[in-house]
């Protein structure tokens, strides 16, 4: 090149060119060929590459460098060859500009950075899609991960580009950068207690990429779909998206469903109230017609047995029912509620089953179903639920019970 430049010099001078423009005349030719040059090597080097890598890609059975191909981490390696060239050469195509030769290789040794950073950040997102296949890996907070070190790299590349336009060393120009490290650090605060939060929302397990979350103060109740350095996105079970900061997970309470997803059943906690005044006890007869119900006919003959028994031998006097031993409708209708679901097929029998009866209010006697259903999705979750009730308050008047409800405009019809 050197050579070529003096032949090219003399050539213009012997034709009676002046020494500058001659001077400005050589450089554009050599110029405009090095630029010709550094296109070809690219397009040879990038095909060369790319040819050998998707051949290899299509023969092994890992899926990696298929992916390392998608995000084209071979084509930006092609373009580091032409800078390098171009670096080496340009200080003789410049050699009698000295300006332009300085301003020339500092553009280039930028370019050299950024294109650096493009390949770091091709590699990691192919590493992150890579993780992203690995079962064990496909539900951890991947993007925090790579965005951390996207950002050192970042940081890194600035910093070296600054230290090579300022012409400090890049140890001295770090040194120099104490006195604005509390305004970085108060730059960085989000980003800071995201990369925190992430560490601490990996290693105690706290939210998963899939996991069904509850989070009331930002409106969430959905599916996370992604967990990255800033934020976390969960998607509504009515299909919107609420993005939440990642720092949020472990500042604020939420709940995560995971424990419930992976359990025997979820659970049913739903209760009715019965009016106080409907509540008595029951008589010979009301007993003898409740037996005709299968699910609680032995049940109330055991039970009319043992209370006669009782009854009996305490001479206790039946002529009034307040006294001795008696069975209540409400009683019983709790035993036939509680049995009835430790029979219904959707019903998950290992797991608690119970009816209880809760401290009594303005609004009556509230009856609780606590059971859980075999089947976990919300939809099949709901129509079991529907099932169960729908069955129990159509039951109610059986055993001469009423539910609570306000008065309405019917309520006061003559």
């Amino acid at each position: 090149m050197e050579r070529l430049r003096h032949l090219l010099y003399d050539f213009l001078t012997s034709i009676g060119v002046s020494n500058t423009v001659a001077s400005y005349l050589n450089m554009l030719v050599l110029l405009i060929g090095l630029l010709i040059v550094l296109f070809i090597i690219d397009f040879v080097i990038r095909k060369i590459l790319l040819r050998i890598f998707s051949n290899i890609a299509e023969r092994s059975k890992s899926n990696f460098d298929d992916i390392l191909v998608k995000n084209k981490v071979f084509r930006n390696v092609a373009h580091v060859i032409p800078l390098i060239i171009a670096i080496e050469f340009v200080p003789t195509v410049f050699s009698d500009f000295p300006y332009w030769e300085y301003v020339i290789e500092v553009i280039l040794l930028i370019s050299g950075i950024v294109l650096t950073l493009w390949v770091v950040r091709s590699f990691l997102n192919s590493l992150k899609d890579y993780f992203k296949t690995l079962p064990r890996l496909k539900d951890k907070p991947i993007d925090s991960y790579i965005q951390v070190f996207m950002i050192f790299a970042w940081i890194i590349g600035v910093f070296s580009a600054v230290a090579i336009v300022t012409g400090l060393s890049f140890g001295k120009f770090l040194t120099s950068l104490g006195a604005v490290s509390a305004i970085i650090i108060l730059v960085f605060k989000d980003t800071i207690l995201g990369f925190v939060a992430s560490i601490q929302v990996s290693i105690n397990d706290m939210v998963r990429i899939g996991d069904w979350i509850t989070f009331e103060k930002y409106g969430a109740d959905g599916d996370v779909i992604e967990i990255n350095l800033a934020t976390v996105k969960v998607q509504n079970f009515d299909k919107t998206i609420t993005t939440i900061p990642t720092y949020a997970l472990i500042s604020d309470s939420f709940k995560n469903w995971r424990g419930m997803m992976t359990s025997g059943g979820r659970r049913i906690k739903r209760s009715l109230s019965i009016k106080l005044n409907s509540v008595s006890y029951l008589s010979k007869n009301q007993i003898d017609s409740l037996k005709n119900i299968t699910l609680i006919s032995d049940y109330l003959s055991d039970r009319e047995n043992d209370i006669n028994t009782f009854n009996s031998e305490n001479n206790v006097d039946k002529s009034i029912l307040i006294n001795g031993r008696n069975l209540t409708n409400l009683g019983v209708f709790r035993k036939y509620i509680e049995t009835y679901i430790e029979n219904h097929s959707a019903i998950n029998k290992e797991m608690t089953i119970m009816v209880r009866q809760l401290a009594p209010t303005s609004q009556g006697i509230p009856l609780e179903i606590y059971a859980f259903s075999s089947d976990k999705r919300w939809q099949n979750y709901e129509y079991i639920m529907a099932d169960i009730f729908d069955h129990i308050i159509a039951a109610v008047s059986y055993f001469e019970l009423e539910l609570f409800e306000l008065p309405n405009n019917s309520n006061f019809n003559s």
